[in-house]
């Protein structure tokens, strides 16, 4: 069997040389050069240069290909899949299965990855699999336990035995919205978290945004219908908890930066790679905003990153904010 994988960036070449171990992998990538170097010389020269891929990995510029294989994995990032994908509905048929890895939701629609999709290409069989993950690990085999989510459990099992290793333990779940918002919203908040260490507030401050961060993110999933265990599980707190503390994460370096005084078009630069924590703050802002969800941090993030606050005076307005309750 092969199994296609549609993107080459680190998450897609960590996943695709896993998957390698077991099955035959084709890539797609826009660029060339990278599509030369992973075929010729079996390295992703644009995101590990020092790290060999197996042999029995593939990579094409011509997206038609990728279809002729039952299992398509989506690793392209949340805003670039409707333009992608609108064009592709004539290479999917009932047989086909979707394994996405990104995460965050549409600006204008705010959906989900699985409802994007659904949106172009009718039913589908889908899956997500998502949990605290750096490709950067992933690679060297470094023990890494994540989640696959669909609404039908058996093709979630099906995923769980083609992704799980003796250093990548994968768990299943049924609840596929729990797991989207999850991945979503951690990203807002690991940026949020980033900004404090540029301001240099110390671990009170870090342990206060990853805990109040925590009841956000559950209130919002909750609207929507997720299982709050899920939030609490792989796909929530344990990728917060990865995202917000390590300098691997894009959305935590960039938060980083701009705390440190930089600007979004410096940080983002800086950073090398889509931080989709920015975009998803916009999406899930205009969202709450619409189902009248309370989320404090969500909107001082979104007024740093949108409207020219600084992000010093939204920590301080945080911490003025009315006396309540904990829980």
């Amino acid at each position: 069997m092969e199994i296609s994988i549609i993107g080459s960036g680190s998450w897609a070449t960590a996943i695709a040389n896993l998957l390698s171990e077991s099955q035959d992998v084709l890539m797609y990538a826009r660029d060339i050069n990278v599509v030369n170097s992973i075929n010729e010389n079996h390295i992703n020269i644009k995101y590990f240069p020092d790290e060999k891929l197996r042999k029995n990995i593939r990579a094409t510029s011509n997206i038609e290909e990728l279809f002729e294989n039952k299992y398509i994995v989506n690793a392209i990032p949340t805003q670039n899949i409707r333009s992608v994908y609108e064009n592709l509905n004539p290479f999917f048929d009932e047989n086909k299965v979707i394994i996405n890895l990104s995460k965050g939701l549409e600006l204008n629609t705010h959906f989900r990855i699985s409802e994007i999709l659904k949106d172009i290409l009718g039913d589908i069989n889908y899956a997500i699999v998502s949990g605290p993950s750096h490709a950067e690990e992933v690679i060297k085999k470094m023990p890494t336990t994540l989640v696959c989510a669909s609404n039908d459990i058996n093709l979630a099992k099906d995923i769980q035995d083609i992704f799980n290793r003796d250093y990548f333990r994968v768990y299943t779940s049924t609840d596929v919205i729990g797991v989207e918002i999850g991945g979503s919203v951690k990203n807002i908040l690991a940026f949020g978290i980033g900004m404090a260490d540029g301001l240099s507030y110390g671990d009170n401050s870090k342990a206060a945004l990853i805990t109040r961060g925590i009841h956000e993110m559950e209130r919002f999933a909750r609207s929507f219908g997720a299982d709050e265990k899920t939030i609490n599980g792989l796909a929530g707190i344990g990728d917060l908890i990865v995202t917000a503390t390590s300098n691997l994460s894009r959305n935590n370096r960039a938060g980083r930066l701009i705390g440190e005084g930089y600007s979004i078009e410096e940080s983002i630069a800086k950073v090398n790679m889509v931080v989709e924590g920015i975009p998803t703050t916009r999406a899930v802002y205009e969202l709450s905003k619409e189902k009248n969800i309370e989320m404090p941090i969500t909107y001082e993030i979104y007024k740093v990153l949108f409207e020219g606050k600084s992000a010093h005076q939204s920590v301080k307005d945080l911490m003025a904010r009315d006396l309540k309750n904990e829980y």
